[in-house]
């Protein structure tokens, strides 16, 4: 006979024993503290190296405020400002693109006379002459600098050469120095060409020329010259002349004292003779200038410097500009 089977009241069923829990793997919880723990130091890192570089750039900030507000020429004992001398080189060809450009050397002007420091400003000039137009915007600005700046005299000293636009340009310092073997002067405006009319009948060359204008052709070298078109010509040239003798006379005034048909004629003299003439003031190199008139002989060169493959560029550029003003328009030579 079969046992009675009891069950517990309100037991129900019997019913699948539940698993036993299982154990913590100790192993794994401490991987999960160690990856925690070096999240945490990772994050410190990265917030004290922002720290750091934040740091580091406020820093250079305050840095570069100190070294353009503070006047490095001052001496360290009495805090007394350093004068300098300012010069500004006009050097070859005066024409758009060279370093003897008006933009050029009206930037180093521009810098020269605003620094505080600047006792007095030196124009050295060693050109032969350019364009008329860029040595008349140089004249003009050291006028200019000069009004607005009364208490900072301007010299011009010439060195091997500053004849014809060179001459221009030194004409509108407060005085001009010169080495008593210097070229100077040219006072005068050419233009010039060739004529190859001739050549071409004698190779059997046809010219053909077709402009929209009766005057366009006026500097063609292949088509002869016509007695109206010199004479046109002639008065312009006589017109850039009339404004050099202008600039020459405002800047030099009753300095002058040679005759104006001889000054003014296109000759030009040794930087002695210039001194006879009034063209000059005296004889001296920049350093005289500096030493024994301005009193300061420090030199701070202010003319904008370019890099080589600018310079490259640029003398090509020039030499260019150079052949169609020799070829096409008036020049200061």
């Amino acid at each position: 006979m079969a046992e009675d089977q009891r069950q517990e009241p309100g037991s129900g069923a019997q019913t699948e024993a539940s698993p036993p829990p299982q154990p913590v793997d100790e192993r794994w919880a401490r991987e999960l503290i160690a990856r925690v723990a070096l999240s945490g130091i990772a994050e410190q890192r990265r917030a004290r190296r922002w720290r750091i570089f934040f740091k580091t750039l406020g820093l250079l900030y305050l840095t570069a405020l100190l070294v353009l507000l503070i006047p490095w020429g001052w001496e360290a004992a009495g805090m007394v400002r350093r004068a300098h001398t300012a010069m500004v080189s006009v050097e070859g060809i005066i024409a758009p693109g060279t370093d003897a450009s008006a933009d050029r050397i009206i930037t180093g002007l521009e810098d020269a006379f605003a620094d505080g420091r600047t006792a007095g400003v030196i124009v050295r000039v060693n050109s032969p002459g350019g364009s008329p137009v860029q040595a008349a915007s140089i004249y003009d600005a050291m006028r200019r600098l000069r009004a607005t700046h009364p208490e900072t005299p301007l010299y011009a000293v010439i060195e091997d050469v500053g004849a014809s636009g060179g001459y221009f340009v030194a004409a509108g310092a407060d005085e001009i120095y010169a080495n008593r073997s210097s070229i100077v002067g040219s006072i005068g405006v050419r233009t010039d060409g060739f004529g190859f009319t001739g050549t071409m009948e004698k190779l059997g060359v046809e010219r053909r020329l077709y402009t929209a204008g009766e005057h366009k052709g006026i500097l063609d070298p292949f088509s002869p010259s016509r007695p109206q078109d010199v004479e046109y010509l002639e008065g312009l040239l006589g017109q850039i002349h009339g404004h050099f003798i202008a600039a020459v006379k405002q800047g030099r005034g009753e300095r002058l004292r040679g005759e104006p048909d001889t000054l003014f004629s296109g000759l030009f003299w040794t930087g002695e003779r210039c001194v006879e003439l009034g063209l000059a003031d005296g004889l001296g190199d920049v350093g005289y200038v500096a030493r024994e008139l301005i009193g300061v002989e420090d030199i701070v060169d202010f003319t904008p410097q370019r890099d080589l493959l600018d310079r490259f560029y640029s003398s090509a550029a020039a030499a260019l500009a150079g052949t169609l003003l020799e070829q096409r328009g008036a020049l200061l030579r």
